[in-house]
């Protein structure tokens, strides 16, 4: 009877993992994870403008559903206009302090990429 939960667990696990890698591999919640990380609380505008090239639509989408995994929370003061803030929560600390690994790798490594596929370019590029 263990081993079934156990198992279910593991399961719930993994569809977590692999629900949690497909939101945050997106295009836009890493680096909105990073810029709140950097800045501390910001307003939307200011999440906007970091970020850079991306829609009101989109941004709103990304924060809602960051929100919803519980990675930021949004605060809304009752003045006019509204003002909405967005900090990250402990929990999307944690997750950020996760995917640091991936920066570091990337330092690491953003030479031997570009090497590679410029290579690849090369190859594919008939003479």
């Amino acid at each position: 009877m263990e081993s079934v939960v156990e198992c279910e667990s593991i399961s719930e696990i993994d569809a977590l993992v692999r629900e949690m890698i497909g939101r945050i591999a997106d295009k836009w919640t890493m680096v909105v994870l990073e810029i709140l990380e950097e800045h501390g609380t910001l307003r939307f505008t200011q999440v906007a403008t970091r970020v850079g090239d991306i829609s009101q639509k989109m941004l709103t989408k990304t924060l809602r559903q960051m929100e919803y995994d519980g990675l930021v929370t949004r605060t809304v003061y009752p003045v006019i206009p509204p003002r909405v803030e967005y900090t990250l929560t402990p929990l999307g600390q944690s997750l950020g302090e996760a995917f640091c690994s991936v920066w570091v790798w990337a330092e690491a490594n953003h030479r031997a990429v570009h090497r590679a596929r410029e290579t690849y370019q090369e190859a594919a590029t008939p003479s």
